[in-house]
């Protein structure tokens, strides 16, 4: 008789134990932390004690994720008023750039747009070269990893060269693309390729609604 004997005969006989009720006392197993000798009860109780350590561990890891979702509902949430509430293309700007700074503390924010109907002046408007553009057009969703195009870290200026991290949301109009926002940090791990991305996704749709209802 071998051990899958064993274990066959008591899934085979699940009342065994109830006919046979001292063996969980007298019988003993090695104690999982301590290496003495306990009974299948205390063993069993000890798993039990375990199992429910773990849920409650993963229940309070449960409750920090809702809290950390209700909160960045409530700045996605800020950031559509503010978006809707932009009467020009400088209301708009204003409102990507200090929401995505201060509120989603954002180190680095930038954006172009191209084959607008309209442009305006301002470094949102420069000249993009075929990289990004083909980066961009090819993307299905945002983006998020290491910098690959140094180009689009170049829009934060002097302080790209320090970007560890970045995550690129394509702006479209009818599945077509006609611009990118770019987020950037010095923090390797802020924009990871695992990463959720259905708020960055969000926002990108929202930032080009505003921008092709102001634009074209």
């Amino acid at each position: 008789m071998n051990a899958s004997d064993v274990i066959q005969f008591l899934q085979a006989n699940p009342d065994f134990f109830d006919d046979n009720s001292s063996l969980l006392t007298d019988l003993t197993v090695t104690h999982p932390h301590n290496g003495q000798a306990i009974s299948l009860v205390e063993r069993q109780v000890l798993a039990l004690r375990e199992r429910i350590a773990q849920l409650e561990n993963k229940f309070a890891e449960l409750l920090e994720f809702g809290e950390e979702n209700d909160a960045i509902g409530e700045k996605v949430h800020r950031l559509t008023v503010s978006l809707l509430e932009a009467e020009d293309f400088e209301s708009i700007r204003q409102a990507i750039y200090t929401h995505l700074q201060e509120d989603f503390t954002v180190p680095h924010v930038a954006f172009r747009v191209w084959n607008s109907v309209l442009s305006r002046s301002g470094p949102e408007f420069l000249p993009v070269g075929e990289d990004v553009r083909f980066f961009t057009g090819d993307l299905t969703g945002p983006y998020c990893g290491t910098p690959t195009i140094r180009e689009v870290t170049n829009w934060f200026g002097a302080a790209g060269r320090q970007v560890k991290s970045v995550a690129l949301v394509p702006l479209r109009r009818d599945e077509k693309t006609f611009g990118l926002l770019a987020l950037g940090s010095e923090d390797p791990e802020r924009f990871y390729p695992a990463m959720g991305t259905l708020y960055v996704t969000r926002i990108g749709e929202m930032v080009s609604a505003s921008l092709v209802r102001q634009l074209g």
